[in-house]
């Protein structure tokens, strides 16, 4: 676990909750009765406002909405819980950030995804290469499902591989959908919760969502915590940048675009 010490990081070595732990062990955590009904209710009534005030994100599906702390009030107090920040602050930083927000309904018909991981992974290296465990395995951006709806197996939860965050390496090209998938014979866990529970996965951990088997759907709001150091992703790099007018006439080409910081939307972008 780490801490900013002043401009740098340095080891922290205080208390955290035992769902800090999990996360950085096992890649996965939830934090149980995080809101009250009334909160998910009021959550609930804000998002689906915004939902019909702003169209489909680019054309695509009707599922979700991006930048949610620019467009809810209550999804930015959301965001800040205080019981949330007591988790990911040990692994990320006190000085985290939101780098992702957005907003899921997904219909009792959800297909479900194939594993994959957020971006990352962030240390990259070959099977076979173990990790040195005098060192804490380091997290660089987690995930947060802020559930509004009771989330069970037949609604499509989000599946984790139990430890693969420290794989270093990207789900078997060959079982991207298979959902007897393991790491280091660890079976996938189901990351079902309550209304009002949120669960946390390490971005670098093998995920998906299952497909919904006669369920509700799932209705979650969505966000991403990076550390200090990792840009924010809430809009794309066309809408804010850095590069100003004169400097964006002088590049040439792709590369010379991203060298600015101009980037194709991916993983986060919204």
């Amino acid at each position: 676990m780490i801490q900013r010490l002043s401009n740098n990081l340095g080891v922290y070595e205080g208390e955290a909750p035992p769902e800090t732990r999990q996360l950085e062990v096992d890649g996965y955590a939830v934090i149980r009765g995080v809101f009250t009904a009334d909160d998910v209710q009021a959550l609930r009534r804000e998002i689906d406002s915004v939902f019909a005030s702003y169209p489909q994100e680019r054309g695509r599906t009707d599922e979700f909405r991006y930048e949610m702390f620019n467009r809810s009030a209550l999804a930015q107090a959301a965001l800040a819980h205080p019981r949330i920040l007591a988790v990911i602050e040990p692994l990320l930083g006190n000085d985290c950030h939101v780098i992702a927000n957005t907003a899921w309904r997904n219909s009792p018909e959800f297909a479900g995804g194939s594993w994959h991981c957020d971006s990352g992974p962030h240390i990259p290296r070959p099977e076979g290469v173990a990790w040195d465990e005098r060192i804490p395995y380091p997290v660089f951006a987690i995930g947060a499902h802020l559930l509004l709806l009771d989330c069970e197996e037949a609604d499509g939860p989000t599946a984790v591989a139990p430890g693969s965050h420290r794989s270093g390496r990207l789900a078997p090209p060959g079982r991207k959908h298979d959902p007897t998938l393991t790491y280091d014979g660890r079976p996938p866990v189901l990351l079902v919760g309550r209304a009002g529970d949120v669960a946390l996965f390490v971005s670098d951990a093998w995920h998906r969502g299952t497909p919904a088997a006669g369920g509700r759907g799932r209705y979650f709001l969505q966000v991403h915590y990076g550390r200090r150091d990792l840009a924010q992703r809430v809009r794309t790099t066309a809408q804010v940048n850095h590069v100003a007018p004169e400097a964006l006439a002088r590049a040439r080409g792709e590369r010379q675009r991203t060298i600015l910081g101009l980037h194709d939307p991916a993983f986060y972008d919204g």
